[in-house]
């Protein structure tokens, strides 16, 4: 069938109006504009979007020897290493905060965006079976893909907890406002994905580049050091990496850091947005196609 054909409005008429015993039928009209998100629909499916998210948590921990010690011992580990070359070695400033805490605090809401981002970017194809045989929206698949990453995060968050209290750190007054920098990582992760899993549809070696983008991505935000080495003339250029924000508003809200930036984190957020915008048109613009390329 036509693509311009494709949307079906099921409605009532009167049978004195149609064909006789007939009272329902069905109208096949010209498909709405791409640019028509349908984000309605997400709330008509969640409870689609909740055994999804799941079936993912029970799939990541199901068989595993450590099970959700995962979660903690890739942080650890990271942690570990920049500490001993970045905080020993190479003397990094921390801004007057324990260097091991310093990086453990950016690494919660980057390994959050870096899960998110390399699940929610193959997950279309690996519901391929899901995708071809029933209709719900798209957009589910990617959305828990994203939201699974919270569990390992609200693990490593405990972690955090008694780091603090090992190196006699007192929470910040502003110690709840880091969720809305939680948010603005889920949604760059988010936004980012939709554009990727679009992708990786129509060209399968998008699995292959994700990684080396998240390495890449990771040493351009500063979660080693801070951002407060960058030279003061590339701010707003470098500002443009959403995760710059969000790592830096993470240590401001945990911490107390003082190198969160008032410009920086509003040249971030409206990263984020365009970046979530744009990830959403894109993929209702592709999403016709995906039961036929997947």
């Amino acid at each position: 069938m036509n693509s311009a054909l494709e949307t079906e409005i099921s409605c009532e008429i009167p049978a004195s109006e149609g064909p006789a015993g007939a009272g329902h039928v069905t109208v096949i009209q010209a498909s709405e504009p791409w640019f028509a998100l349908h984000l309605r629909d997400l709330w008509t499916y969640r409870e689609l979007l909740g055994f999804l998210v799941w079936r993912d948590v029970k799939v990541r921990y199901k068989q595993t020897a450590l099970g959700a010690a995962w979660a903690l011992l890739q942080p650890l580990l990271t942690m570990l290493v920049f500490t001993l070359l970045f905080g020993r070695l190479a003397k990094l400033p921390s801004d007057n905060v324990p260097y091991p805490l310093f990086v453990y605090t950016a690494l919660l809401p980057w390994q959050l965006f870096a899960f998110a981002l390399t699940e929610s970017s193959n997950s279309l194809v690996g519901n391929q079976h899901l995708i071809r045989k029933v209709y719900f929206p798209r957009l589910v698949v990617p959305i828990a893909s994203v939201l699974v990453g919270l569990v390992d995060f609200a693990l490593s968050l405990l972690v955090l907890a008694g780091m603090m209290a090992y190196y006699g750190v007192r929470p910040a007054a502003t110690t709840l406002l880091f969720i809305p920098f939680l948010l603005l990582a889920v949604l760059t992760a988010l936004g980012v994905g939709l554009w990727l899993s679009a992708l990786n549809i129509q060209y399968r070696d998008v699995k292959y580049v994700v990684p080396f983008l998240t390495q890449f991505w990771m040493f351009a935000t500063p979660v080693a050091y801070s951002s407060s080495l960058v030279p003061e003339k590339w701010r707003q250029l470098y500002s443009l990496n959403p995760m710059a924000g969000v790592v830096d508003g993470f240590r401001w809200a945990l911490l107390g850091s003082s190198g969160r930036s008032g410009a920086m984190l509003s040249i971030s957020i409206v990263a984020v947005v365009l970046v979530l915008l744009g990830g959403l048109t894109y993929f209702k613009r592709m999403e016709k196609h995906f039961a036929d390329l997947v």
